[in-house]
């Protein structure tokens, strides 16, 4: 079997933008075709925009939704270009529809977006008055289809590299979640613990987004009944990613009395050193997937050291001092622990012959909307102010209308005579650069003036060599390939090359230049300035954000996932798709909930007291998440033989399902349902707790305990998320 080679995967991302930039410019070079340089180029920067990862059939699809949103949106601007008002009614129209369609998924967002940006390319285009209104169109379209013929060529040599880059980010972001794990087994950091936690917290969210993005890459080659025999491979790279994902998250201890208790033994520390060697042999095998240069092989050190936390428990079960914790539940956690040591092992030769073939057990799931109707379904229900989609489609048109009326009353008063982008750079730049939040908004915003500053003044330095044609195509190209390069982790970077590539776009074309640079800096002051100014006093962010909607959203989807959990305890562990759709739902809602917070802390000044509150709540809500993954760790080794256990279970799984029902009611329940739940939980938990007393290390002390240990955050969970105040003892429960 042919290896992916061993390429950087931005190297390979920027092939695409490469070979058709260099067709247009061979073109030029070879034809003299230097007038539609720009149109083509424009068209062949759209094509890029709206590349999404796809199989070979979903990359056909995507082009023909593309070519026909292009072309709407680029033909309604040419024929309405000379008529002011029609042109602003126009792009309003566009700005609004086009950012809507965005709701449907981040395919359809994509694709509405580049549709935007080419109304504003095509009115970027200089035509004559002889030429046919269809021109400019077409060329753009001529450009993404060029570049959209490359990127399916760079598919077909690369078709398994997108699958093979995210499943390495997947690794590497587990790496970093290790090492926030890590940070709750060091003694000497146990005064941080709710810091730890919080920062954990983080590190699931991005755990999570790269999840995202690995599960749609293979979702999009597994469509078949048979596959190809590397997705099986990264299937079972998922698999186990999965896996360790929940092993990661799981507790069943209260870190910080674990801590204190262990602080004086070697088992703590060693605890420590084997999260840390598991987090480097994740980043190992990121490492292995992008370069494939050797076999995968587990580190020695990392056996060692599993080996030697096996042996130091043994040595402190029989050792054991006052007060100590018990064995059982130091086994426990070591197992899980030692647990993701076997997986990382197992990666070195996995097996893949049950996944090579289609069956619901191995089958992915993803929410992505696939037909127009869904579409449609979905745009209804969004279509108030207090959705942020709706909200920002508005903002967008409005937005899109203050600029079209602006740049004609420019012309009119005759201050941009000598602007070549006749004032459409200020639209360009409030549509780069508006976001749906404010702060995500205020850092592209400075990060645009920045680079288009820094690309003028490069620039200009450029136009005093008198530079021949060849050196002009050369660096125009190499500025929209740098330009792809940079796009999505440094805008500044990307707005510098993309000014160079204007400036000797149009020198191609053989205009004057020589008031470009002013112009571009006052076009993007001025448009940087409309879409901040949109951000901040049209429906700011800060005013719409509804976290207590969010928490909410996050503890009732926790129900689900101990649902989903319960039934796999009771059938068998199986990893059925039920049961990873719930999962990753409650690690979305968390994520969400973070990345909330996240966004309110960097304008911490908007938000007062609601700050500590959503920090409280992130806490439970992540403490919910381990307590119910333990049990979901745990699902493999439930044993229904003996009298004891079965009795045991009969009366388990009533009260975990009525855990269930109080955190999926816990937003509606009034404070009479609530505590009428709980007290019922409470007796039946004792009646638990005396038929599971028997023998400490039994299978129904382990799930008894787990679930005293959720049932210990309910109150706290409840008065948080209605806003009543919860007493100390009860928030230090939740660490």
């Amino acid at each position: 079997m042919m290896k992916t080679p061993a390429i950087d995967a931005k190297l390979i991302n920027s092939i695409p933008v490469l070979l058709s930039s260099g067709t247009v410019a061979a073109a030029v070079y070879f034809y003299g075709w230097n007038h539609y340089f720009s149109p083509v180029t424009l068209g062949v920067i759209a094509g890029g925009l709206v590349d999404l990862d796809n199989a070979l059939t979903g990359r056909l699809k995507n082009l023909l939704f593309t070519v026909l949103a292009f072309t709407v949106s680029s033909l309604a601007v040419q024929t309405t270009f000379d008529h002011p008002l029609s042109l602003t009614v126009t792009f309003t129209a566009l700005a609004f529809v086009f950012t809507m369609f965005g709701a449907a998924g981040e395919r359809f967002r994509t694709i509405a977006f580049g549709t935007l940006a080419v109304a504003v390319y095509t009115c970027l285009s200089p035509r004559h008055a002889d030429e046919p209104l269809y021109l400019n169109p077409l060329l753009i379209l001529c450009g993404t289809l060029l570049y959209s013929g490359s990127s399916v060529l760079v598919h077909i040599l690369f078709p398994h590299r997108p699958v093979q880059e995210n499943m390495a980010a997947a690794y590497a972001a587990l790496s970093g979640y290790l090492e926030a794990k890590a940070e709750f087994f060091d003694p000497d950091e146990i005064g941080r613990i709710e810091q730890q936690q919080i920062d954990f917290a983080m590190a699931n969210s991005k755990v999570v987004e790269v999840f995202n993005r690995c599960r749609n890459s293979l979702f999009y080659r597994m469509k078949g009944q048979h596959r190809h025999p590397r997705t099986a491979r990264m299937l079972r790279y998922y698999f186990v990613a999965q896996d360790i994902h929940e092993r990661i998250s799981s507790s069943n201890i209260h870190y910080a009395d674990f801590v204190q208790q262990m602080r004086h033994t070697d088992l703590i520390y060693r605890l420590y050193r084997l999260l840390r060697l598991q987090a480097a042999a994740c980043r190992d095998f990121a490492a292995f997937l992008r370069n494939e240069t050797a076999a995968y092989a587990v580190p020695p050190k990392l056996e060692r050291a599993t080996r030697g936390a096996d042996a130091a428990l043994e040595y402190y079960a029989g050792h054991l001092p006052e007060n100590a914790v018990a064995p059982y539940r130091v086994q426990r956690l070591l197992d899980t622990v030692t647990h993701i040591s076997r997986q990382m092992a197992y990666l070195g030769n996995p097996d893949t012959e049950d996944l090579q073939q289609a069956s619901d057990r191995t089958r992915i799931h993803t929410d992505e909307i696939r037909s127009l109707k869904e579409v449609w379904q979905t745009l209804k229900t969004r279509n108030s102010v207090q959705d942020s989609v709706f909200r920002h489609a508005v903002r967008m048109a409005l937005i899109a209308c203050a600029c079209c009326v602006l740049i004609h009353v420019l012309q009119i008063e005759e201050i941009n005579g000598s602007d070549l982008s006749l004032g459409f750079w200020i639209l360009l730049t409030a549509i780069f650069v508006c976001q749906p939040n404010y702060s995500a908004t205020k850092k592209r915003l400075i990060q645009r003036i920045l680079g288009t500053v820094c690309g003028v003044l490069v620039g200009g330095l450029l136009s005093t060599l008198n530079l021949t044609l060849t050196w002009q195509l050369l660096i125009a190209v190499l500025g929209v390939t740098l330009f792809f390069l940079f796009r999505t982790s440094k805008h500044s970077f990307s707005t510098f090359f993309i000014t160079i590539q204007a400036l000797m776009g149009l020198s191609i074309m053989g205009l004057d230049v020589s008031d470009f640079f002013l112009h571009r800096i006052l076009d993007t002051l001025v448009g940087a300035g409309v879409a901040g100014a949109a951000v901040y006093f049209l429906w700011p962010d800060w005013k719409y954000r509804s976290l207590e909607k969010s928490a909410a959203a996050a503890i009732t989807s926790n129900g689900g996932y101990l649902k989903a959990v319960l039934d796999e305890l009771h059938s068998g562990a199986a990893d059925h798709v039920d049961y990873r759709i719930a999962r990753r739902r409650s690690h979305a809602k968390a994520a969400a909930l973070s990345s909330m917070l996240s966004d309110m802390s960097a304008e911490a000044d908007k938000h007062g007291s609601r700050l500590q509150d959503g920090f409280l709540l992130l806490k439970i809500n992540y403490s919910l998440i381990s307590y119910i993954s333990a049990l979901g760790a745990y699902r493999d080794k439930i044993s229904s033989e003996g009298e004891e256990e079965i009795r045991f279970l009969h009366d388990f799984y009533p009260a975990a399902l009525l855990i269930s029902r109080i955190l999926s009611n816990m937003n509606t329940d009034d404070e009479t349902a609530f505590q009428a739940a709980f007290k019922e939980l409470q007796e039946r938990l004792e009646a638990l707790r005396v038929s599971g007393s028997r023998d400490a290390a039994t299978q129904n002390q382990v799930l008894w305990q787990q679930l005293v240990m959720i049932a210990e955050l309910l109150q706290p969970c409840y008065r948080a998320l209605h806003n009543e105040e919860v007493q100390p003892e009860l928030q230090t429960s939740a660490a």
